[in-house]
């Protein structure tokens, strides 16, 4: 597949309020891209739009909580009726839920999963026509998360490794299209994510924001920026997989070598940052 000329193109980015989806967006935007800002944040989303115009991209903003399907499915029409074509779809908008898996309760689990999940395969579905009449391109942001799978990230971790199937299988499906699809497993990146992440209405609550800080200090320093620079790279080289952030690759690779007895040797490690 030919590599994909981002200047003069159209990024749909979602989550581009903040993190890893405002970072992308901004390094699209330096490429020459123009913007399809997707957020349920408008402020953040504002900021964002003013931002990617400060670098010379021509950014609309669209207040859009992905987990609505109505809205999501709505979302092409205005984007095309005001940029006339979308070339990337960058799906990074996400949420995290922090506890062990009998501290969840269902309605947390399927609220997770109406957002990394659902809204991610719903943003793909709705916007494949634009891209392949484009020849574009799919980004879809799982995680390290989504190559091996810690205890007490049991609903996360299921999400991402979902994320992982749906663009390995659909990449497949879109080979002869002209439609690429890259699928990003971050380590640890230096976002809220961990911060704002749900915390499980049966668990210690004061325990697990406690928690939560200790792994944001201890693991997540991979600046934003790095990473949306990679992905943007990622996108116009078509790859098919990035593996990028701290501790990604160390983590990929053990995964590899021990497939069932990886968590052994991460166990002691995740047990101290966490406090466990």
């Amino acid at each position: 597949m030919r590599r994909l000329d981002l200047s003069g193109g159209v990024a749909v980015v979602t989550g581009a309020a903040s993190g890893i989806g405002r970072a992308t967006a901004l390094a699209l935007g330096r490429r020459g891209c123009a913007l399809a800002l997707v957020d349920r944040d408008a402020d953040g989303l504002a900021s964002a739009a003013t931002e990617a115009r400060a670098l010379g991209a021509d950014a609309s903003e669209h207040v859009v909580d992905v987990a609505d399907a109505d809205a999501v499915a709505a979302l092409p029409e205005v984007v095309l009726s005001r940029h006339g074509r979308a070339t990337v779809l960058v799906n990074a908008a996400g949420v995290a839920l922090n506890g062990r898996f009998e501290e969840l309760s269902m309605d947390e689990v399927r609220w997770l999963f109406e957002i990394n999940v659902f809204g991610l395969i719903g943003l793909t579905k709705a916007f494949l026509p634009a891209l392949t009449a484009s020849g574009g391109q799919i980004a879809n942001v799982s995680s390290l998360f989504g190559i091996l799978a810690p205890a007490e990230q049991t609903a996360y971790a299921a999400s991402k490794f979902a994320v992982r199937g749906f663009s390995e299988a659909l990449r497949h499906e879109l080979e002869e299209t002209g439609v690429g699809v890259t699928v990003v497993h971050p380590g640890g990146v230096a976002t809220a994510i961990s911060r704002n992440a749900r915390l499980a209405a049966g668990a210690d609550a004061s325990a697990l924001a406690a928690q939560a800080e200790r792994f944001e200090k201890t693991f997540l320093t991979t600046p934003p920026h790095r990473v949306g620079e990679a992905i943007a790279r990622a996108v116009e080289r078509r790859r098919p997989r990035l593996i990028v952030a701290k501790g990604a690759r160390a983590g990929a690779w053990l995964q590899r070598l021990m497939p069932v007895g990886y968590w052994r040797v991460l166990a002691p490690g995740f047990r101290r940052t966490v406090g466990r």
